[in-house]
């Protein structure tokens, strides 16, 4: 077997071997079952230690509360006593160490796919601002969402559903955590996090009797008691002894007045420099001058006098660090503390987003999964049945090389999903659609190679040959086409917030695993084939099919009346939108109501969530969102309904299902406002983060090929856009097919037509270029009729795969599955349409129709005949054959 085909095979099984890894497990273990078959030394103790910790349990206090409160009290150290196989830097403070321990472990009890709050439920806090706190003034409410919504995606926790509840309180929704297991979140979250710079005492230090708090003035040099005088405050410094573990309390004079406040700081992170974890920070422009100002004055009256003035570090009034200040400090800094790696992290996640004043939480409650257990089936097995629906067609059309092409895409979702899993990504309904169109999407790459290697074999090529060949005419089309959407989910991720940030996370992983897949895992199978004599009769006959053909198609004849015909239809989309702007925006977007009922438990199998959006649907009861909730510890359920606020429409609810559920006993508990989980700012960063993708597109495009191609691919990437945005109203809100109405996951669905229209419209500018070297004598009009018409199957295959897997998902799937399908749909339709219609045409017009313009722009310019003195039509008369758009 050939070295190549060797080094494929290895790599391949390397990345599948470790994506595999990655998944597992796939499901959460009980922390108690997963802790007990966890091999320990000292078991007879452990075994006493867990009975103990079982006797404790009750509704409000777990296993791990029990079994780690049961620990510190005997001052037993989990990692030393039964766990010292587990790696850790030693941590000397007993609790802390223990809780490294516990996290570790109740970390590796969990699944490594994390299920969204749509398919597992969480964790809902409601948490309050205190409005007679003077920092809190202003936009109090709106930069605590933004805050909170930075610490939580700082501390991990992915898809959660922040929303403000006017007038001073915020409600956040986490996916998959248990806050009996993790009780600290909630302090990560709704700590203030006032951060100051100050300086102790020089010369005096507190007696024993000034307990902290105390304030007092003092002399800045008792040696000149009638001197400049300062407040001060007894402040404490605690310090582990890595030795024993014991903890030591150091008391210091603080000045009230801070030299500098936490605002100089630009970005916190770890450090781990020095051999121990502490906090390393940036400061603004402004900031450095501060603090440089600062430091230098220390550093000078420390040599001055011959003492030393500590640069101490306050966050939320407590001492944090206190440090010798050894040379001057400017541009960037280190708290140093003694933290562990957990307290290290918050503490940066806290800086990054400070928060000027206190939240204090008013509700801990668990709450159920957003679709029920039928409707999680329905959705699924619609994700089922269009992952089929692609494996079929591919196998019917390809036969042999389909069968090569479903696996390679199969091994690609594996390697998706693994590195998913890796990073700690939640994977929600809309997340599952989205696997499965990806799907759809990454068989193009294999579509496009096996159309090159059918034009080979058509022309007369041996199976080695036609292999190699159409390998390589198809690899500059798959980078070009890659790298495009590449740059759209890299720039996505960079400056994207939420769940703009997590469709390109998940879009550039995608793409990596398709191109791989379909360059090595499916290259090297058919090379086996084909080099082994396994595929000698079947790889010449490549397929049942034969393509459309070479012939020439005259769509750029047809432009005028396609191009306007299109843009009239945009226009139509942007009036509906504009007509029906007060009942498109989902509450996701808009905000609304929610009211809360209490109900006869004995009635909770008749109230499933699946036949409760079933009768709002047909009552006409708009978007509502239904969810069950319990205080924590407390088992006893509520029904909450979100909803829009138009007038009457809470009551209008409640009189549907008291008449829907006479036995449920349904009582209104509470009402109130909410806001949109989807805040202004997500939305302008969203808009923002596609025109920056769009510009980072035309630079490549033109510097790769040139302008016009870049014009071209933009301007059909804006009309896909509007259009499908404006047909999915259209068809939702006149038609009554989809909701017409936006929620979160209409983002990543709008996301996922800029990735799909780019990578169209590049297979059809690539097929452009190659046919203008190929045909020199041949005019621009003809060239771009002959690259369509040539790419024409390519084109429709890879449509047809990706429309057939979100037709099932439209078809068979619930809710917003069913609009997340629908946008998708309209997208692949339109982005077929433009990439024939709007992008070739714009790029011909741009040239005013003669090809010669186009290689003055090019960077790498061929050499064609007519340069060399051939009798080819000149500008003028290709223009009169050829008339611009």
């Amino acid at each position: 077997m050939k070295t190549s085909i060797i080094w494929k095979l290895v790599i391949t099984a390397v990345i599948m071997a470790w994506a595999v890894l990655s998944l597992f497990p796939l499901n959460d273990t009980d922390f108690r079952e997963y802790v007990v078959a966890e091999p320990v030394v000292n078991q007879a103790e452990f075994s006493e230690l867990v009975e103990e910790a079982d006797a404790n349990v009750n509704e409000g206090y777990s296993f791990i509360a029990a079994f780690r409160d049961l620990a510190n009290d005997k001052k037993i150290n989990l990692h030393e006593q039964f766990f010292p196989y587990i790696k850790m830097v030693r941590e000397p403070n007993l609790v802390r160490s223990n809780q490294i321990i516990l996290d570790y472990l109740y970390g590796q009890s969990r699944g490594k796919l994390h299920k969204g709050l749509d398919l597992a439920g969480g964790v809902s806090l409601i948490l309050s601002i205190d409005e007679n706190d003077p920092n809190a003034q202003g936009d109090r409410l709106e930069k605590a969402v933004e805050i909170i919504s930075g610490r939580i995606n700082g501390l991990g926790v992915a898809e959660p559903v922040i929303r403000p509840l006017p007038p001073s309180r915020i409600e956040v929704q986490l996916p998959g955590v248990d806050l009996r297991q993790n009780p600290e979140l909630v302090i990560d979250l709704v700590q203030a996090a006032r951060m100051d710079f100050r300086t102790a005492h020089r010369y005096t230090y507190p007696s024993n009797t000034d307990e902290v708090g105390t304030l007092k003035s003092l002399p800045l040099n008792p040696a000149e008691p009638n001197g400049p005088t300062a407040m001060f405050e007894v402040m404490a410094d605690e310090s582990t002894d890595p030795k024993t573990g014991e903890t030591s309390v150091t008391k210091l004079w603080v000045k009230k007045i801070p030299e500098a406040h936490g605002d100089i700081i630009k970005e916190a992170y770890v450090d781990p420099r020095g051999g121990t974890l502490a906090v390393g920070f940036s400061t603004t422009s402004e900031g450095s001058k501060i603090m440089k100002a600062m430091t230098e004055r220390i550093v000078n009256e420390n040599e001055k006098t011959r003492s030393n003035e500590l640069l101490v570090v306050v966050l939320d009034g407590k001492l944090e660090s206190a440090a010798t200040v050894q040379s001057v400090i400017s541009d960037r800094g280190q708290i140093t503390g003694d933290y562990s790696e957990t307290e290290v992290r918050q503490l940066v996640s806290a800086l990054n987003n400070p928060l000027e004043f206190d939240l204090s939480i008013d509700q801990k409650q668990e709450i159920g999964p957003s679709l029920a257990k039928d409707a999680q089936s329905a959705s699924v097995s619609a994700a089922l049945y269009g992952a089929i629906a692609v494996v079929v067609f591919m196998l019917i059309y390809y036969l042999f090389s389909g069968v090569i092409a479903v696996f390679s895409v199969l091994l690609s979702l594996v390697i998706v999903l693994g590195v998913l899993a890796g990073v700690g990504a939640t994977i929600s309904l809309p997340g599952v659609a989205a696997l499965v169109l990806t799907m759809g999407m990454a068989v193009d790459a294999n579509i496009l190679i096996f159309e090159r290697i059918r034009e080979e074999l058509q022309s007369g090529k041996k199976a080695k040959t036609a292999l190699i060949s159409g390998y390589d005419k198809a690899l500059s089309t798959i980078v070009d086409a890659n790298v495009t959407t590449m740059i759209t989910a890299a720039i996505l991720f960079l400056l994207g917030t939420g769940p703009v940030k997590g469709f390109g996370l998940t879009l550039a992983i995608g793409i990596g695993a398709s191109v791989f897949a379909a360059l090595i895992i499916s290259r090297a199978l058919l090379e086996i084939f084909v080099h082994t004599g396994l595929g000698k009769h079947l790889i010449p006959n490549f397929s049942l099919h034969r393509s459309l053909g070479i012939k020439s198609i005259n769509f750029l004849g047809k432009r005028i009346p396609a191009f306007v015909a299109s843009w009239m239809l945009v226009l139509a989309g942007l009036i509906a939108v504009g007509v029906s702007w007060d009942h498109i925006g989902g509450t996701d977007f808009t905000g609304g109501a929610e009211v809360t009922f209490d109900f006869e438990q004995s009635a909770r199998g008749d109230l499933e969530i699946t036949r409760i959006l079933e009768i709002a649907a047909s009552n006409d009861l708009g978007e509502i969102q239904p969810v069950f909730q319990s205080e924590i510890g407390q088992g006893v359920e509520r029904l909450r309904v979100q909803m829009d606020d138009m007038d009457g429409r809470t009551d209008q609810v409640m009189d549907v299902l008291l008449e829907a559920f006479p036995d449920a006993n349904l009582t209104k508990v509470s009402e109130s406002i909410i806001g949109a989980s989807v805040s202004h700012k997500i939305v302008v960063n969203a808009v923002w983060s596609i025109a920056v993708a769009l510009l980072g597109i035309l630079l490549y495009v033109a510097l790769r090929f040139e302008i016009g191609y870049g014009v071209g691919a933009i301007v059909a990437t804006i009309h896909d856009v509007l259009m499908s945005i404006g047909l999915f109203v259209i068809l939702g809100q006149f038609f009554g097919i989809g909701s017409g109405q936006f929620t979160a996951p209409m983002i990543a669905a709008i996301l996922m037509i800029v990735g799909y229209s780019i990578n169209d419209t590049i297979v059809v500018f690539d097929r452009i270029r190659e046919e203008l070297e190929l045909n020199p004598a041949m005019k621009l009009f003809d060239v771009i009729n002959l690259a369509i018409s040539r790419t024409l199957s390519r084109t429709l295959l890879t449509s047809i795969t990706t429309f057939v897997a979100a037709l099932a998902l439209f078809i068979f799937g619930v809710g917003v599955v069913t609009d997340f399908a629908l946008v998708f749909l309209i997208g692949i339709v339109t982005g077929t349409f433009s990439s024939i219609f709007i992008a070739s045409p714009v790029f011909y017009a741009w040239h005013k129709g003669d090809r010669k313009h186009v290689t003055e722009h090019e960077y790498a310019k061929p050499t064609y005949e007519w340069e060399a003195g051939s009798k080819r039509a000149s500008k003028e008369s290709d223009a009169k054959s050829a008339p611009v758009l």
